[in-house]
């Protein structure tokens, strides 16, 4: 996945701007980004403060680890299923 070049802390600040009454077209442009861009960070970001911001990506890093161990997991069960099945 392409990394951002624009950090949480930019991001609210943006969606602030619009909150304070500036167009959403006027801000794409002034910023560089495009409108789907825009509304995408409007839909997850939408009314949070930064502290929130960072809460949110500490904890989908959290459950991608937990997936990924998770699926581990699964595969050592099924792994060592298979052995059973065949020595019996």
């Amino acid at each position: 996945m392409r990394k951002s070049r624009f950090s949480e802390e930019q991001i609210i600040g943006i969606l602030k701007e619009h909150q304070a009454g500036i167009g959403a077209k006027e801000l794409c442009r002034k910023h560089g980004i495009s409108d789907g861009t825009f509304y995408k960070w409007r839909s997850k970001y939408g009314g949070m403060e930064v502290s929130e911001a960072k809460r949110l990506k500490a904890l989908e890093a959290e459950n991608a680890k937990l997936k990924k161990m998770l699926a581990e997991q699964m595969l050592d069960v099924a792994t060592l299923k298979e052995m059973l099945g065949k020595n019996f």
